[in-house]
């Protein structure tokens, strides 16, 4: 589909420049910086949406469950501490 829009000359410049570095024609970089904006605003709605769910609906985790988790979890290798090969620290995890 053709469309004729009305861009202002340094937005125009700046697209046609752009479009240049990343090898696109002009339209290719229209159609894309388009879907782009379009996708920003379908996403904020689905943003919103759940916002809408989860103030109504409790989001927590049973406190079960956590502690399920956090004991399947036992002993976990984190950071590096720079001292020897490998260099790995371990630490239990409490709740």
């Amino acid at each position: 589909m053709k469309t004729e829009v009305s861009v202002p000359n340094p937005i125009h410049e700046a697209a046609q420049r752009l479009a240049n570095e990343l090898g696109m024609s002009l339209s290719e970089f229209y159609v894309a910086a388009l879907a782009a904006y379009v996708a920003t605003y379908q996403n904020g709605d689905i943003t919103r949406r759940l916002d809408e769910v989860y103030a109504k609906e409790d989001s927590g985790l049973d406190p079960g469950l956590v502690a399920i988790q956090v004991a399947s979890i036992g002993e976990e290798k984190w950071g590096l501490n720079g001292g020897g090969p490998g260099g790995w620290r371990t630490r239990a995890i409490v709740q």
